[in-house]
């Protein structure tokens, strides 16, 4: 077994962190104040009012223009204006035209709740709500003179910005070895290619976002894959994996899908490669699963018989183990999200996580070279016996670890929101973070999650150790402390994580996708558990929010 891993299982006595980024110093050019999504916003113009006299039929509104003589507040009308700024949140603004009388408003959030406000004459009245679930919602605003008998009434479909999770079994989408989803042959180098998702495999036509694991393999020079929406989006300046000439390498990846349909992926690399894409999952706006995080908790690990038989599991076997009901995950969970590792394997392979009482699918979820310790985010379905399995499709046995570090169910509350992807953090670059230089051995990074979310439960992000030495693991963890407290000279040293994020040995670059909780204070700590100093990027594609 490599140290790093048994670092990451043992829980090494913290080390001097490193100083923190300041909130007041600049940014990065480009970088901005933080990532966030792009805002959605409604409008139902003030000539919508539909304006009632009372004492008409029920039903009928008398129209400003044909009022009856002597009536009064004959301009009453209500502008609206809202927008989605968090997944399941709706701020309004009610612009009203009115005589100089009591008026009472009324807000009908479409979800069984209402809000009132008394206001005199024109007035703009601001409405802030909170929706426990994801879906379509008819909004309306009703102001009523009760001095004149008069009311007024204005409203809009508003669809949540955010959308619910659904679990699928591992399913192959592409696979351009033998054209499954896409034209058989390599991707060129600095080419792309499309995989369908919208109505693939039973997805719904009104799919948001897709969870698939991409593996790139077949490589004759270095490079890295993107992975972005199709139709309507251009291609981000982030990556999703890294790879090296002769190398196989997985990754997940949560992105939108395009308005097409199709999700894009381009190969940066300057040689052909073949790409495979497996889907495990998706997002709509209508109520699936919402997501809740968790301390990462280890639930497998073979070597020492944690959830499963002591002993490292055999060439083409498979074990089985509890998730739903244990240290935390939900007896109703419908998929857990893991982090999965392999070591000291004596063959390359690969591993596939599936849901118990399934076969193992042609999806792979990890592939591996002699060797190696390689670790990957894992999203899955938990089968109805509340299990998962692993099958090892390598033809020599290996050790397996499982980490637990978030979990999906019916009653979760936490919607997931795409962020336009953006770098939040890179350590080569001397602007990215204050002081800036490498990510240093022992220590960790303090960065902010996310300045703007509203709600943010966790974070979607894509990590990258580069410029590695030695062998070391990354581990991921929210501050214990508001940044005051972390960005002062005599800073308390937090407890150092005990799971690992991802492993690298000397000279590779090593990607993954991390769900991390932002805690308490919505700061996050990026930490090299190894002896060496080492490059780190981290990318942000969308947070997990629960209003």
């Amino acid at each position: 077994m490599t140290a790093a891993l048994v670092a990451a299982g043992l829980g090494i006595v913290p080390g001097t962190a490193s100083a923190a980024e300041g909130p007041a110093k600049p940014a990065a050019a480009g970088e901005g104040k933080a990532a966030r999504a792009a805002v959605q916003t409604w409008h139902s113009p003030a000539e919508r009012t539909v304006r009632t006299v009372r004492g008409t039929s029920a039903g009928k509104a008398a129209a400003p223009q044909v009022a009856a003589v002597g009536e009064g507040n004959r301009d009453l009308a209500i502008n609206l204006d809202a927008a989605g700024h968090s997944a399941l949140g709706l701020e309004l603004r009610a612009k009203i035209t009115s005589a100089d009388v009591a008026l009472q408003v009324v807000v009908d959030w479409g979800d069984g709740k209402t809000e009132k406000q008394t206001v005199k004459g024109s007035a703009e009245p601001a409405f802030a709500h909170s929706y426990a679930e994801v879906g379509e919602y008819q909004v309306s605003v009703k102001v009523t003179d009760a001095v004149n008998g008069v009311v007024a009434e204005n409203g809009f479909a508003y669809l949540t910005p955010g959308s619910d999770f659904t679990p699928h079994a591992p399913t192959r989408l592409l696979d351009t070895r033998d054209g499954t989803g896409a034209q058989a042959g390599k991707v060129a180098a600095r080419g792309r290619t499309r995989v369908k998702i919208a109505e693939a495999a039973g997805i719904p036509a009104d799919v948001r976002a897709v969870v698939l694991n991409v593996t790139v393999t077949n490589t004759t020079t270095d490079g890295h894959v993107t992975v972005f929406p199709g139709k309507g989006s251009t291609r981000p300046n982030t990556s999703n994996l890294n790879y090296a000439a002769g190398q196989s390498v997985p990754n997940l990846v949560i992105v939108p899908v395009g308005t097409d349909g199709y999700v894009e992926l381009f190969n940066g690399g300057w040689g052909a490669v073949d790409l495979i894409a497996d889907v495990t999952g998706y997002f709509t706006r209508s109520s699936s699963s919402g997501y809740t995080p968790m301390t990462p908790t280890r639930f497998v690990d073979t070597r020492a018989g944690v959830g499963t038989g002591q002993g490292r599991l055999a060439s083409r076997s498979t074990f089985s183990t509890q998730i739903s009901g244990l240290k935390g995950v939900p007896a109703n969970a419908t998929a857990v999200a893991l982090n999965v590792t392999v070591t000291n394997p004596k063959q390359a392979g690969h591993l596939s996580v599936y849901p118990g009482g399934d076969q193992p699918p042609t999806a792979s979820s990890l592939n591996f070279a002699a060797g190696e310790t390689v670790a990957n985010a894992v999203i899955v379905p938990v089968g109805p016996d509340g299990r998962i399995s692993v099958f090892n499709g390598a033809w020599a046995d290996t050790d397996v670890v499982v980490d637990v570090v978030g979990h999906y169910a019916k009653d979760g509350k936490a919607a997931f929101l795409p962020y336009g992807p953006r770098r939040m953090l890179d350590t080569r670059d001397p602007g990215s973070w204050w002081p800036g230089g490498r990510l240093p051995a022992r220590g960790y990074i303090a960065k902010w999650a996310d300045l703007e979310a509203r709600g943010g439960e966790a974070y979607v992000l894509n990590t990258t150790v580069t410029n590695t030495t030695e062998a070391g693991f990354l581990s991921v963890a929210p501050s214990p402390f508001p940044w005051l407290v972390n960005d002062g000279p005599n800073a308390p040293v937090p407890p150092r994580p005990d799971a690992s994020t991802l492993n690298w040995t000397a000279g590779k670059t090593v990607p993954n996708l991390v769900q991390a909780s932002g805690g308490e204070h919505g700061i996050l700590h990026f930490w090299n558990q190894g002896w060496k100093d080492a490059d780190l990027i981290v990318d942000i594609f969308g947070a997990y929010q629960a209003y």
